[in-house]
C-alpha cells in the first residue's frame, strides 16, 4: 500500500478498504510526543523550577494553551527519579477540600438505607492528590489504610503534584489551602482525624494557570511564577527535533518549510492560535504525507488544505488559513 494509500483509508463513498485490497493497519502511537525524557524546557523555566525546589514554594506556570505547561511535571518527576505526578483536574465546581479528599457521601447515604449494616464512613473516603502526597511520606502502617492499594506498600517517598488548569476553579481556592500547603497537613471532617507529613518529604507542587489575573495575590506571593513565552522559530525546531522521530524522506528543508508557514498561520488575525501541540501533531502529518509545503507537486495543494484541519478550530479559521496560504 502506498503512503498514500495508506494515509487516506476512509473515503466517505461506500468502499470498503477490503475491497482495494487492504486492512485498517494498527494505530500506531508516537509515545515521543508524550515521554518526558524528550521534554525540552527553556532556560527561564529551568531556572524557576529550581528556585521552586530549593524554597519548597509551589511553581505556578501560566502560557497559552498547548505550550507544555501541564508536560512539566511529568519532566519534573521524571528528571528527579520519582513517581508519575498526582494529578487534580480542576473543575468550576472543585473546592479546597477536594483537592485533599473525596467523601461519596451518596453512596454512603445509599448503603446505610438499603444495604450494609452501620457502614464505616472511612469506607466512602478516597484520597485526592494534595492528600496522597501528605500521606506517602508518613509511616506506611500509618498511612496505608488511606492509600489506594497500589500505593499501600511503598516506602515513604516525596511526590510531584499538578494542579491542572487552576483558572477554572472559584478565586478563593488557592487562598483556603494555604496553610494546609505550608503545614502539609489536613484534617478529614467526615472522621475528625487530621494528617500530616514530615516537611523533609515535602511534594513539590505544579500548578497551571492560562492566566495569573483570576489568583488571590495572597497566593501568588507564596509561589514561584513563570509564563511560558511561545517559542521562537530556533526553539520551535529544537523542541520538534527533540519530541519526533523522522522518515528519512522528511527533509530538514521541509521541516523549516513547515515551520515558516506556521509562523505565519500564528500572525493571522484568527479566532484561537494554535499552540505547540498543534504543530508537532501538523508536522506528524506532513511527514506522513511527505509534503513540502513550499514546494507542492501537482494534487498536492488540496492535501495539504486538509492538513490545516489540525492546526484551525473553527470554519471561520480553517477559511482564514486557506485563504492567506
Amino acid at each position: 500500500m502506498s503512503e498514500e494509500s495508506s494515509f487516506r483509508l476512509y473515503r466517505g463513498d461506500g468502499s470498503t478498504i477490503g475491497e482495494r485490497g487492504a486492512r485498517l493497519p494498527p494505530f500506531e502511537k508516537h509515545s515521543e510526543l508524550d515521554d518526558p525524557a524528550f521534554y525540552v524546557a527553556e532556560k527561564g523555566l529551568r531556572d524557576a523550577v529550581n528556585v521552586a525546589l530549593a524554597l519548597g514554594q509551589p511553581l505556578l506556570v501560566t502560557g497559552e494553551p498547548g505550550t507544555g505547561k501541564t508536560q512539566l511535571a511529568a519532566s519534573i518527576a521524571y528528571e528527579l527519579d520519582l513517581s508519575a505526578p498526582l494529578v487534580f483536574h480542576t473543575k468550576t465546581t472543585s473546592t479546597a477540600k477536594d483537592l485533599f479528599y473525596r467523601y461519596d457521601a451518596l453512596r454512603h447515604f445509599h448503603d446505610a438505607q438499603f444495604g450494609k449494616e452501620s457502614p464505616s464512613v472511612e469506607d466512602y473516603l478516597e484520597s485526592e492528590p494534595l492528600g496522597l502526597a501528605i500521606l506517602l511520606p508518613m509511616d506506611p502502617e500509618e498511612a496505608a489504610a488511606h492509600l489506594p492499594a497500589h500505593l499501600g506498600n511503598n516506602a515513604p517517598a516525596r511526590s510531584v503534584v499538578l494542579i491542572d488548569e487552576r483558572d477554572k476553579a472559584p478565586r478563593d481556592l488557592s487562598n483556603d489551602v494555604l496553610n494546609e500547603i505550608e503545614s502539609l497537613s489536613f484534617s478529614v471532617k467526615e472522621t475528625g482525624r487530621s494528617f500530616s507529613a514530615d516537611q523533609s518529604q515535602r511534594p513539590i507542587l505544579v500548578l497551571t494557570s492560562n492566566s495569573e489575573k483570576n489568583l488571590p495575590d495572597a497566593f501568588l506571593r507564596r509561589c514561584v511564577f513563570y509564563h511560558i513565552s511561545f517559542p521562537d522559530r530556533e526553539r520551535l525546531k529544537e523542541i520538534v527535533q527533540r519530541r519526533l522521530r523522522f522518515d528519512s524522506a522528511f527533509t530538514p528543508e521541509m521541516l523549516d518549510s513547515a515551520i515558516r508557514q506556521f509562523e505565519e498561520i500564528r500572525s493571522l488575525a484568527l479566532k484561537k492560535k494554535p499552540a505547540t501541540a498543534e504543530f508537532l501533531a501538523w508536522v506528524r502529518i506532513l511527514e506522513r504525507m511527505w509534503l513540502d509545503v513550499y514546494d507542492l507537486k501537482p494534487g498536492e495543494k488540496e492535501a495539504l488544505a486538509f492538513t490545516y484541519a489540525v492546526l484551525a478550530k473553527s470554519k471561520e479559521d480553517k477559511d482564514l488559513i486557506e485563504r492567506n496560504l
